[in-house]
């Protein structure tokens, strides 16, 4: 059996102009119509710049850089999310991404149901999902409000249900997002060690945070990312050391 890795080689990912062109009907109308100011012309994004890395199993690494440069993309290219658009990506081993939590939820269904809803989405079978389902009322601990549509939820609510579904499910190669905050203290303790155990099962993490303190607790090796380009690759507190100097963080 072939250990989880990841290989990238060249990689360039560009955000095509076209998703940032017209948002809305009315919009494209007033624009045709000539009620509407010209809008310069925006070019195509290139968020992810020759990047080439090697991440094979045991790895445990964190991925630094300001909002824009180019950690959700990398993630995400990562996972089969985004296609590359040049250069060459291999993943071995079964991917599992901590993303958007609020993913594949139907609001006029129950939470009950949307365990179901939302394992397949995971890649889950329907018998897989119904597994899982004690197990993720218990860990969300709704109450009586599991068997209400979703739609009724508060903000919290509807974290604390996606967070305990999606990391009911492990994988080899786990790609986080930013640590999950999901609630009220309690519950966060509880959230802090479900991202453990998850992480304790996987063979490869890969998390883009902000949060130095969680950087340094959980991985081992830091890529540092500016303007989709790798510009450090080494030591977590090296890549930290980095970055702040980088930016004057203090």
């Amino acid at each position: 059996m072939t250990a989880p890795a990841i290989a990238l080689r060249h990689a360039n990912l560009h955000y095509a102009s076209v998703a940032f062109k017209e948002r809305s009907l009315k919009a494209l109308l007033a624009r045709l119509a000539g009620r509407a100011g010209a809008r310069p012309r925006v070019a195509d994004i290139h968020a992810l710049k020759d990047v080439t890395l090697d991440i094979p199993a045991g790895s445990r690494v964190g991925v630094l850089g300001p909002n824009g440069a180019g950690k959700s993309t990398l993630l995400r290219a990562i996972a089969g999310l985004y296609p590359l658009s040049s250069g060459t990506l291999e993943v071995s081993g079964h991917v599992r991404g901590l993303f958007e939590l609020g993913l594949g939820f139907e609001p006029e269904a129950t939470g009950r149901e949307n365990i179901l809803y939302r394992g397949l989405l995971l890649g889950l079978t329907p018998r897989e999902a119904r597994a899982i389902e004690a197990e993720v009322v218990a860990f969300a601990d709704l109450g009586e409000f599991i068997d209400y549509p979703v739609r009724t939820y508060s903000a919290g609510m509807m974290v604390r249900l996606a967070f305990a579904i999606t990391t009911s499910v492990s994988g080899e190669v786990l790609l986080i997002d930013e640590v999950i905050g999901a609630g009220d203290a309690a519950f966060m303790a509880k959230a802090r060690q479900r991202i453990d155990d998850v992480i304790a099962r996987s063979a490869i993490l890969v998390l883009a945070s902000h949060d130095f303190s969680s950087l340094t607790r959980l991985c081992r090796r830091g890529l540092v990312l500016d303007h989709g380009r790798v510009v450090f690759d080494g030591d977590i507190d090296a890549a930290i050391a980095s970055y702040r100097a980088a930016h004057a963080i203090a």
